[in-house]
This record gives C-alpha cells, sequence and structure tokens, in this order.
C-alpha cells in the first residue's frame, strides 16, 4: 500500500471518527438543553473521568510487550512534543504583546496553545489505533501536564510561575501523570496486570470516550456566541490553534522523522481544539469567563472541519 493511498484511507476513517465524535457531543448538548445535568453533577463526572476513567485508560494501554522501537518513539516523540510547546508559547507571547485587556491576553495566548488532548485527543487516538493509539497519546499528555501545570498555570497568576515546589507538586501528583509513571513500569519491567484486573480497568477506560463527549457537549450546550464575543485575539487564537500551529507541527514531525501511527497520533493531539482548562483556570480568578468559552466552543465547532483539513495536508507534504 503506497503512503498516498493509506493516507486517503485514514482520512476517510478520521473523517468518520471525527463526525461520530460530534455526534456523541450532540447527546452532552440535548442533554445541557434538557437540563438533565446540573453543573455540582458535571463537576463530579468530570472529577471522575479525570482520577479515575482516564488514569485506568492509560495503564491498561501500556499493558504491552516491551519494544526498544516504542522506547526510542516514546523518546523522539517527546522530544518532539516540546519543541512543539516551546514554537507555540514563544509566537503566542509575539503575537498577543500589544493586546491591553489582561483577561483577553491570558485567554487568547493559553487557548492558542493548549489544545483538548485529554477530552478529545485520546478518545480519537483510541477509536482510531486502539491500545497503539493511546499509547502514543500519552505522550502529547505528558508533555502537555508539564507545560500546563508550569507556563499555562503562570499566565492565570498574578506572580507568574510561582513556587518551583508547588509546580512540581502539581505535575507529580496529576493523576495522569501518577497513571503514565505506573503504565511506563508495566512496559519498561514487561510486567502484566493479573487478567482481572486488566479487564476491571478495561471496563473503567472504555468509558473514557462516551463520557468525555458528552461533557464537552454538555458545555457547548452553555455557548452563547454574538459579534462582540468573536474579536481579533480570539479569531487570530483560534487560527493558530486549528491551522496554524498544527502546520508547524507537521514540520517538526518532519525533522524528527518521526513517521507512521506515532506521526498521526502525535499530530492529531496537536491539531485537536481549544483545551477546556482555559475556562477553569479563568473561573478561579475570578476572570470573564466569556472569551474563553467562546474560544473554547469555536475552536471545538470548526475542529470538525479543521482537523481533516491539517492531515489532507500533511498527506499532500508526505506526497511531495
Amino acid at each position: 500500500m503506497s503512503i498516498k493511498k493509506g493516507h486517503r484511507m485514514s482520512l476517510s476513517g478520521l473523517a468518520n471518527q471525527i463526525v461520530l465524535m460530534f455526534g456523541l457531543m450532540m447527546v452532552g448538548f440535548v442533554i445541557n438543553k434538557l437540563k438533565f445535568l446540573h453543573p455540582v453533577t458535571t463537576s463530579d463526572l468530570t472529577r471522575i473521568l479525570l482520577t479515575i476513567i482516564g488514569p485506568a485508560l492509560i495503564i491498561t494501554a501500556f499493558d504491552t510487550p516491551f519494544s526498544v522501537e516504542r522506547v526510542r518513539l516514546l523518546l523522539i516523540g517527546s522530544v518532539a512534543m516540546i519543541v512543539m510547546y516551546l514554537v507555540q508559547i514563544i509566537c503566542a507571547h509575539l503575537v498577543f504583546f500589544k493586546v491591553e485587556s489582561p483577561n483577553l491576553k491570558r485567554t487568547a495566548i493559553y487557548g492558542s496553545i493548549y489544545s483538548n488532548v485529554g477530552f478529545l485527543g485520546i478518545p480519537l487516538a483510541g477509536s482510531l489505533f486502539g491500545k497503539t493509539g493511546v499509547f502514543f497519546a500519552v505522550i502529547a499528555m505528558a508533555i502537555f501536564n508539564v507545560f500546563n501545570w508550569s507556563h499555562g498555570v503562570s499566565l492565570f497568576r498574578t506572580g507568574g510561575y510561582g513556587s518551583p515546589l508547588v509546580m512540581i507538586k502539581e505535575i507529580l501528583l496529576n493523576p495522569n501523570i501518577i497513571a503514565i509513571i505506573i503504565g511506563l513500569t508495566l512496559f519498561l519491567t514487561s510486567t502484566h496486570l493479573p487478567s482481572t484486573i486488566y479487564q476491571a480497568f478495561t471496563y473503567v477506560g472504555n468509558a473514557n470516550t462516551p463520557l468525555s463527549m458528552i461533557i464537552v457537549g454538555n458545555s457547548l450546550g452553555d455557548l452563547k456566541i454574538n459579534r462582540k464575543m468573536i474579536n481579533q485575539p480570539i479569531l487570530i487564537a483560534l487560527v493558530l490553534r486549528n491551522l496554524i500551529f498544527p502546520v508547524i507541527s507537521i514540520i517538526i514531525l518532519l525533522f524528527f522523522h518521526i513517521n507512521g501511527v506515532a506521526s498521526s497520533v502525535l499530530l492529531l493531539m496537536s491539531a485537536c481544539p481549544v483545551a477546556s482548562l482555559g475556562v477553569l483556570f479563568t473561573l478561579q480568578v475570578k476572570g470573564d469567563v466569556d472569551p474563553a468559552l467562546t474560544l473554547m466552543g469555536t475552536s471545538t465547532l470548526l475542529s470538525l472541519v479543521t482537523i481533516p483539513l491539517v492531515f489532507a495536508l500533511y498527506g499532500v507534504i508526505q506526497g511531495l
């Protein structure tokens, strides 16, 4: 099978899977409009997803035979992701340097850099590539957590980065990081979970995709877009997050000679829409949450088109 032909097939599968994901989001949207989910319930479900279901999915993804090639891809992929974030951070700060409103400035910077790797990226990677997809998606999640709980959080703090010890604690005590450490230990030592525990973790992890999409869809139900909300910084942040930064990621992946499932998954994670944590961070500092909600919701809706577009461009570049 040629690269070009294989790419067309994966692009078709990707488009179908994204449509399926948006179908699940619509379930959450309808639930919101029917007022079946109250804010407290949504918060509780999100906590369950982040602290139990997501980590269970990560651990089972690492319960796989040891492979030197996979270790190599994990290391190179991690370096590539670090480069991606550094480039994005520099570009975002330069682009939004002159934005006067502190709330709008931090919303635009955060939203353009940080993608929704947890709620959308991992479900897509898992549905498209199975355990292998989640295995490589965890690279993006690990690097995301390091930057998010250091640089990302600093955008919303008056004192910047704050105490290094607090920052390290927030990173290491994140449930997903703990799950990654456990999973890596299993993988590197070729240790397998007992079959009963593995099956239990699998059942719990299988709830990740539908619950993630329902929570995202429920948040979209609260979205109210008007002309006042779609200002220049928000528009620029949308273009950066959904198109420009994913295209830069393609160049970085090619530079590091990452290909196959690993490259597809890492690009997918980079092409995901704005992370929902920007809304939570804004709420914590009692800022105006409307720009963050508008950016997240609009970016999520646009990703229905932009993710396949990015992969189509990737296929064209590969074919050159």
